[in-house]
């Protein structure tokens, strides 16, 4: 059998290389080893223009109902009791958004969340005799930054996920009516606000209508410090909690 033996330097390469003060081997590796190296920078374009063709900007807009959490606070002295709560009504509530689909099972998301809700606050004191009903307006705006979870591909018709993020939310709070008072009841401002760090969890699905629309439901909960509990008298120790069912659309790119 012939034996084969490993392509050499002709003499004239030889030559050059040991004229030149280099090893003649190497001179014959290096060309090889460029092209591999060329190879390598040519495949980076194309495995960038993949990853960023592989994402999918969409925006959206969805509405439904926003419910608030009530509280009541006590405060017991030696002449008697002093108690207070609030209680909400349900309200409407707006979430406009866009995100970035980045994998199969990830997006990020930025949402601008509007909701509006009334409010009965009551006071009431058995060592004075001082109490106090009264109805108010209160609505909260929130900008919130969203990471999601997906649990199916993109491809899928059916898309359930899970997301959590953080924000800002400004409460602001009027009053309507005094509907009824006795005695020097401490009454609550006529207007208050507050601004501050919000959490919000959510779960949700989207399901798809056509090539580039989406529907989606979700159940959202919004977690913050509670500026109408300040505003008891007694005070009331609980955060508020915004409960949030929204129905929409999202539009893909």
């Amino acid at each position: 059998m012939e034996r084969r033996f490993p392509p050499r330097c002709n003499l004239f390469c030889a030559k050059l290389m040991f004229d030149s003060g280099h090893n003649p081997l190497a001179a014959c590796v290096h060309p090889r080893s460029k092209m591999r190296h060329a190879k390598f920078l040519l495949l980076i374009p194309a495995v960038l223009a993949i990853s960023v063709s592989a994402r999918t900007t969409y925006v959206g807009a969805s509405g439904g109902i926003a419910t608030l959490s009530a509280d009541a606070g006590s405060r017991g002295t030696a002449q008697g009791l002093s108690l207070s709560s609030y209680a909400p009504a349900n309200g409407g509530a707006l979430n406009v958004f866009a995100g970035v689909h980045l994998h199969n099972y990830f997006s990020v998301q930025v949402n601008y969340i509007w909701n509006e809700n009334d409010l009965i606050l009551n006071s009431s004191s058995s060592s004075t005799g001082a109490f106090y009903q009264e109805s108010r307006s209160s609505s909260q705006n929130s900008g919130i930054f969203d990471f999601l979870i997906y649990f199916r591909r993109r491809s899928s018709r059916v898309r359930p996920y899970l997301g959590t993020g953080v924000g800002v939310v400004h409460l602001a709070s009027t009053r309507e009516k005094l509907i009824a008072s006795s005695g020097a009841p401490s009454l609550s401002p006529l207007t208050f606000t507050s601004t501050g760090l919000v959490f919000r969890s959510h779960v949700g699905i989207d399901l798809r209508l056509a090539r580039k629309l989406d529907f989606r439901y979700s159940f959202s909960e919004m977690i913050g410090q509670n500026e109408i509990s300040k505003h008891l008298a007694p005070p009331a120790p609980r955060g508020l909690e915004n409960f949030q069912n929204l129905f929409g659309f999202i539009v893909r790119f």
